[in-house]
């Protein structure tokens, strides 16, 4: 499962390994159908393979505007605290494991 983060937790919760960031909003509708596919990998991948985080863009707009998130969902993806690729709109579990493949590459 995600691992809800903040504005105040998302540095330290992103800073080791792969970490693929969802942002996200309760209203977006595109959203809710990324959230079953982020959970199907959290539950196939162990945390030393990808860790998932989550993060609500109304309750924490500080992070999101850091990275220029313009439209949700948006998945960001650090590898040892450097974001390394950042992709918008709904991605199937495939394409994420394309996008895992190529950091590991």
């Amino acid at each position: 499962m995600a691992i809800e983060v903040t504005d105040a937790t998302f540095q330290e919760e992103t800073k080791d390994g792969i970490v693929l960031v969802d942002f996200w909003a309760t209203w977006c509708g595109p959203c809710r159908m990324q959230a079953p596919i982020l959970d199907q990998l959290s539950e196939e991948l162990d945390e030393s393979e990808l860790k998932i985080v989550k993060m609500d863009v109304d309750e924490n707009p500080a992070t999101p505007q850091s990275f220029g998130v313009m439209s949700i969902p948006t998945l960001l993806f650090k590898k040892d605290g450097e974001v390394v690729k950042q992709v918008a709109g709904v991605h199937t579990k495939d394409q994420i494991k394309g996008i895992l493949a190529e950091l590991n590459a």
